[in-house]
């Protein structure tokens, strides 16, 4: 009978100071199916709440730079892999001896897994998650937030990432020069500098708590736009995709239509043919949403998300595309 091993295990979470969202998810820590792993809370304000298998290290020098927290993993973590997970995350009960299942294999450096939104949070926290959750939202990346078929990916967020300790330390961790945005540099040195793998298996899952609708969501969205246009332009292996620049492509042609008008009505009629079809997926969209959710307001609330979170996340695009360097 083989005996099942469970190397030690650091999770590692980042945050300035304790928050609502760290009272909801520590208490959960005790609730896992794996028995051998500690949390590591760095923060840049001293803490004195006690949880179990938890401690609070603060490091003031490091203050809202997460990627620097992460990689003091590197100094105070006892563990053979590091699960990075976010503040605003918890892990569901078997989460880590999930992930467990690939710790032998040493092609793969790293494992991830969804973020789904959790149930019981507000209608404009939901819509948000469902923004990026639906097919016209989030394109061919919902599996980051929905689980879907297990496969190997080149760039993942931190909000649920297991890392091999030995790889991360090969790669010198993240690069803290980039926010948002290590996390995609991470992966790149993982994939294409080590040339090992990272999989995706949808029961390594977490709940990710969402930016309510609207300004957060955007807020956050735009940051996303600047990194991943940056990104294009100087990490094309993995970031110079179609995906990326369709919302920019969409943006140009949304504000191409009153020029169009005038300048050709066969093409302006194409612009209109086009608007259309694409109210009509928000449409569709929107009736997904519902199917799952079962709540009028927000499937409702996802039409303009999806169209506001595209124009956005497209104009920061080309602003990120066309900056000489990451500014935070």
């Amino acid at each position: 009978m083989k005996i099942q091993k469970y190397p030690f295990i650091s999770v590692i979470i980042p945050v300035e100071e304790f928050n609502p969202f760290l009272g909801e998810s520590l208490p959960k820590y005790k609730d896992l199916d794996y028995p051998n792993f500690e949390v590591l809370v760095f923060t840049t304000k001293p803490c004195n709440k006690k949880f179990t298998k938890v401690k609070f290290i603060p490091e003031p020098s490091y203050a809202k730079n997460p990627a620097k927290k992460r990689d003091l993993a590197l100094k105070y973590a006892k563990g053979e892999w590091f699960a990075f997970i976010d503040d605003d995350a918890y892990p569901s009960e078997s989460w880590l001896r999930n992930a467990s299942r690939y710790f032998d294999d040493n092609i793969i450096a790293a494992i991830c897994g969804p973020g789904v939104t959790p149930k019981n949070v507000s209608v404009l926290e939901k819509a948000s998650g469902w923004v990026s959750a639906s097919k016209l939202g989030g394109a061919s990346y919902t599996y980051r937030f929905i689980p879907q078929s297990k496969r190997y990916v080149d760039d993942y967020p931190s909000m649920n990432l297991i890392i091999r300790k030995k790889d991360f330390e090969k790669v010198g961790g993240f690069d803290s020069s980039l926010y948002p945005g290590e996390d995609t540099k991470l992966c790149l040195d993982i994939t294409y500098g080590l040339n090992k793998k990272i999989i995706y298996d949808p029961n390594v899952l977490v709940y990710h708590h969402r930016r309510s609708l609207f300004k957060k969501h955007l807020l956050q969205n735009g940051k996303y736009g600047v990194h991943r246009g940056y990104f294009a332009r100087t990490l094309p292996q993995t970031s110079r995709r179609l995906s990326y620049f369709i919302p920019t492509f969409f943006t140009l042609g949304i504000l191409s239509g009153p020029i169009l008008y005038f300048l050709s009505y066969p093409l302006f009629l194409l612009w209109t043919a086009t608007v259309l079809i694409y109210i009509f997926l928000l449409s569709l969209t929107s009736v997904w949403v519902y199917s799952k959710e079962k709540n009028v307001r927000v499937s409702l609330l996802v039409i303009p998300g999806i169209f506001l979170t595209h124009i956005w996340y497209g104009i920061k695009f080309i602003q990120g595309f066309l900056s000489k360097e990451l500014r935070r």
